[in-house]
């Protein structure tokens, strides 16, 4: 990559600030529930950055918006990158947005340097990531994607009954176009980590590989309950039997690393008298791998190591899975585009599996998508604290925007 390109640093953390007042809370954060008035307002006012940029913008049926900067090749599909405008009820600054203002960034680095892309450059913004207001998250990519029919993403409904469909219309972006049909080379998404990982590391740029896959469990067991006085060899104790089960999840995940994670969240025991060893144990079972193969590993060896301690135990042990949602490998060409850029920019870095779930994660099953990650304070996220530096934001963007370029070409020409 030669003469590599810089975004305005400066002006991307001005958008951003600017944005910020919008759904702006005391506390210093952003309250933009999807789809709400002051969601309305922020894309408006997105829409009218593009527009200033000399985009043109779609919008589909589920409120996505696509803001399009011509490229020479009028025959190639465009490289995108974008993220979402909506926040949770005490949501920070940056959460979706830097992904969304970074996109408009480097637009708008493109123009000042007059430079004209071989390939469209998109900005894209998400319809309902964070599924704070309606469920689930990432309704408008993953009708996109076709993870969800039209009809279902439009019929979700608020708290108040107010569904999707009506919400857009409420708010002027009850677009047109079909959702699913618009065409994309790739996407690439930059984003806080949320998470510790880079900044205790002291890594600049997460290179994201992947989205670790999640299943979640119930577990029960059934003992015996019994007086305190009762010896210890004639107890079917399901307390003392969970205890050392919620040891083994622990264990199963260090058994299957890397990148592997287990937690056990929630944990009741009953009758719940001080005097009397507990009959029933009712715990919660959180397994992440980003890989499906590690992750049935995992599932595997849950259900017969534990069973073998409930036996051990003389206690009744039964697995319920709840819910699951598969892991993603990221395109290896997004991947190293983006590798390739951190390296020519010289930045600190190191690969990445992300924990949380993004629209990357719906757009990776029909788009070939990776992503960027930069620090944020102490991993903190989905809070009105959150907090990432104008240094590292602008790291991010010149990562995104020379991954872009490499994706979508230059002609040669340029007003330099």
């Amino acid at each position: 990559m030669k003469d590599l390109l810089r975004a305005n640093g400066a002006r991307l953390w001005d958008s951003l600030m600017e944005m910020a007042k919008l759904g702006a809370t005391a506390a210093g954060g952003s309250r933009r529930l999807a789809l709400s008035a002051e969601d309305g307002a922020g894309r408006d006012l997105f829409v009218r950055w593009c527009k200033d940029a000399g985009c043109s913008v779609a919008v589909d049926e589920l409120g996505n918006l696509f803001a399009r900067r011509e490229g020479r090749d009028a025959s190639r599909n465009p490289v995108a990158a974008g993220s979402h405008l909506d926040t949770q009820p005490h949501g920070g600054k940056f959460d979706g947005v830097f992904g969304v203002l970074a996109a408009l960034e480097v637009v708008r680095t493109l123009n000042d340097h007059a430079i004209q892309t071989q390939a469209p450059v998109e900005i894209v913004m998400w319809t309902n990531e964070e599924g704070a207001r309606f469920a689930p998250a990432m309704l408008g990519s993953g009708v996109f994607a076709g993870a969800f029919e039209v009809e279902y993403g439009l019929s979700r409904a608020d708290s108040d009954g107010v569904t999707v469909g009506e919400a857009l219309a409420e708010i002027g972006y009850a677009g047109s176009e079909p959702c699913g049909v618009h065409p994309l080379e790739c996407l690439f998404e930059a984003h806080i980590e949320q998470g510790p990982i880079l900044e205790n590391e002291d890594k600049t740029i997460g290179v994201v590989t992947g989205v670790q896959g999640i299943r979640w469990y119930d577990a029960s067991v059934s003992g015996q309950d019994t007086h305190a006085m009762t010896p210890l060899e004639l107890r079917r104790d399901a307390l003392l039997a969970a205890a050392r089960m919620i040891d083994r999840v622990n264990a199963i995940a260090h058994d299957h690393m890397p990148n592997a994670a287990s937690t056990v969240g929630v944990i009741a025991a009953e009758p719940g008298s001080r005097n009397t060893v507990p009959g029933d144990v009712h715990f919660t079972v959180d397994l992440r791998h980003h890989e499906e193969a590690r992750l049935d590993e995992m599932e595997v060896a849950l259900r017969q190591e534990l069973q073998a301690i409930a036996a051990q135990a003389d206690v009744v042990l039964a697995i319920e899975s709840i819910w699951s949602s598969a892991g993603v490998t990221f395109h290896p060409d997004c991947i190293n585009a983006v590798r390739a850029s951190v390296e020519a920019l010289g930045h600190s870095h190191r690969d990445i599996v992300s924990g949380a779930g993004h629209d990357a994660v719906y757009t990776s099953r029909v788009v070939p998508t990776s992503m960027i990650f930069v620090p944020c304070a102490g991993g903190l996220s989905h809070n009105e604290a959150e907090s990432a530096t104008p240094d590292d934001l602008a790291a991010g963007c010149n990562v995104l925007l020379n991954a872009v370029l490499e994706r979508a070409g230059t002609t040669g020409e340029s007003g330099d």
